[in-house]
């Protein structure tokens, strides 16, 4: 089997360099799975490539893909995604999946960014302050999610579990939502991107798709999302992402 010009070129552009094992080792299932996913996946979605790197990167910290992640920086480094937003991606994936998954990503990311001359650490990206992180992050949880949604939260948890409308508020959107980088509809389709791919939070990818619509997203680009992501994570995570969408976002009758 030979490769379609469309998947033969995306690949060119992606990997001009690289020489891919299946495609000595195993070039009947590598010609398939190429075409589709460098060929028909990407006829049927309008993302731009480096966003749809964006997402990808952001779904193989989820599911632990440290090889795909690795290959796929080095195809988003030279192809616009900037040292700042695989950083800051990484980063926000620390609220989803935890350090313990993401700080690997960060090693690979700074080893490959040492390696192309970025002086590290970055140019730091947050707004807040320790003193202001609580006020700024409960006023970014309203803007995306709702004010009625925050009110509701904290006054419907247990005295003893208080601590935990806290957190969200202060930390995963005053430390994460309030940094530079990514505006807060990249971040959403982002966090949506990590939550499908991690599985399991049905719940929560429901809640974010009724965020991202209500930061100004649309149920194009979820679905557009969910598209790029799927040769990566597979039908049913994908279909659980897909159901959650249909649920929250549901077409146009």
């Amino acid at each position: 089997m030979t490769l379609h010009d469309d998947a033969q070129h995306e690949l060119s552009m992606l990997f001009p360099d690289a020489t891919i094992g299946l495609a000595e080792t195993d070039p009947e299932y590598w010609a398939a799975y190429s075409d589709f996913a460098y060929g028909e996946v990407l006829a049927n979605c309008d993302l731009d490539r480096e966003d749809r790197l964006i997402y990808q990167l952001a779904a193989t910290v989820a599911i632990g893909a440290l090889s795909e992640f690795r290959g796929l920086l080095g195809a988003a480094l030279e192809n616009g995604v900037t040292p700042v937003q695989v950083k800051e991606l990484a980063y926000q994936a620390v609220a989803y999946v935890g350090v313990a998954r993401v700080i690997d990503f960060i090693a690979i990311t700074n080893d490959a960014l040492t390696e192309r001359g970025v002086a590290l650490p970055l140019p730091g990206q947050s707004t807040t302050t320790p003193d202001t992180r609580m006020a700024v992050g409960t006023a970014k949880q309203k803007e995306i999610i709702g004010a009625d949604n925050v009110d509701s939260m904290y006054a419907n948890a247990p005295a003893d579990a208080q601590r935990f409308q806290r957190f969200l508020s202060a930390n995963c959107f005053g430390d994460h939502y309030t940094r530079t980088g990514f505006d807060v509809q990249q971040r959403e389709l982002i966090t949506f991107a990590l939550l499908v791919a991690l599985g399991g939070a049905d719940s929560q990818v429901k809640g974010h798709v009724v965020a991202n619509i209500t930061v100004g997203n649309t149920r194009a680009q979820l679905l557009d999302v969910l598209t790029v992501l799927l040769p990566q994570i597979g039908y049913p995570r994908t279909l659980n992402g897909l159901a959650q969408v249909d649920a929250a976002a549901p077409a146009d009758s």
